[in-house]
């Protein structure tokens, strides 16, 4: 029976074989449908985010096993900024560390810090791992991080190109390349507008709480926990340019060195002196755009304007969003 059922199947081979090649050009010989191949399943896609360049291909700046996460909230562009706030510093996070030969001495003082530079982003390949602070990265909350600044603090990051801000809380270290200053997180660069170009110039400016008090001893007194807390939306400085008064002229009676009330406030802008921090309060009032309570307060070598206080940040977040229909562009803070 073997012997004889092989001739048939080495004749039907032929047969096959013979059908599958016309001349020299090969034609499918399959003869039932090809099975069709479903398509992938993918996730409702948030129109806020960008279309993001393959990784490693150069042109988007994150690596072949970073990016973006497989599914990303939605609305992400509405995530509040985070609120400045008086924090302990880490105990272990702000002490002289090496990377890559380079040693790094983190900034324990409460100096005002501007510095210039290309920020990056980093996403899921770093998502729910431990930051140099020990809390868990979260790359869909305002944070980022940066090798020197106190950890935490807080800084104001804003585009050199488009003039879009933000403000984030600094909790991790990095990035550690000579042209990059600052790593934000993924929420945070796409308010930024720096996703889709992977990185982007910006300045990086640090904020500081203010009660009236020492800030030193304002942190001694701060909760022992980190805040979980996040808040606002956009941000920048105040600038109001225009003659310049003596700080007697400008202040007189008007500023109030004593303890703040306690609540949430509004920053205006941060001036290198009481007097310009006077005259643009003056102005603000006269323009009656930020209400009748504008108080200019001493922070270190600077003098901050403040419209408050409001007794939920709800309602501060209401006034920001009118004073920035006004041309305004408030930071929300606690006091």
């Amino acid at each position: 029976m073997a012997a004889r059922k092989a001739p048939a199947l080495l004749a039907l081979a032929v047969l096959v074989a013979g059908c599958g090649s016309t001349g020299d050009k090969a034609v499918s010989i399959w003869p039932f449908p090809k099975p069709a191949h479903k398509g992938a399943s993918h996730p409702k896609v948030d129109p806020d985010l960008p279309r993001l360049p393959p990784a490693g291909s150069g042109r988007g700046g994150y690596y072949k096993d970073d990016g973006p996460g497989d599914n990303p909230p939605p609305n992400l562009k509405d995530v509040a900024d985070a609120v400045v706030r008086a924090e302990p510093y880490s105990k272990w996070a702000n002490r002289p560390y090496k990377v890559l030969g380079k040693t790094y001495v983190p900034i324990t003082n409460e100096e005002p810090f501007v510095q210039r530079g290309v920020s990056t982003w980093y996403g899921k390949k770093f998502h729910g791992q431990r930051t140099s602070s020990g809390e868990l990265y979260d790359m869909y909350k305002m944070t980022a991080a940066h090798p020197t600044l106190p950890i935490p603090s807080y800084a104001r990051v804003t585009s050199v190109e488009s003039g879009k801000s933000v403000v984030v809380r600094i909790n991790d270290r990095g990035p550690f390349h000579a042209s990059r200053v600052i790593d934000v997180s993924f929420t945070a660069a796409l308010k930024l507008g720096l996703l889709g170009k992977g990185s982007h110039e910006v300045q990086v400016e640090r904020l500081f709480p203010n009660r009236g008090i020492n800030i030193a001893e304002q942190r001694r007194n701060a909760p022992q926990e980190p805040s979980k807390e996040n808040a606002p939306t956009e941000i920048a400085a105040l600038v109001l340019e225009g003659s310049t008064l003596s700080d007697s002229e400008a202040l007189g009676t008007e500023t109030r060195p004593q303890a703040a009330a306690a609540g949430f406030w509004l920053q205006l802008g941060s001036y290198a002196s009481a007097g310009k921090a006077g005259q643009a309060r003056r102005r603000m009032l006269d323009a009656g755009d930020a209400g009748a309570n504008l108080e200019v307060a001493a922070a270190g070598k600077l003098h901050r304007l403040y419209s408050g206080p409001f007794a939920t940040r709800k309602e501060a977040d209401k006034a920001a969003r009118g004073l920035r229909r006004a041309g305004l562009k408030p930071i929300v803070v606690r006091r």
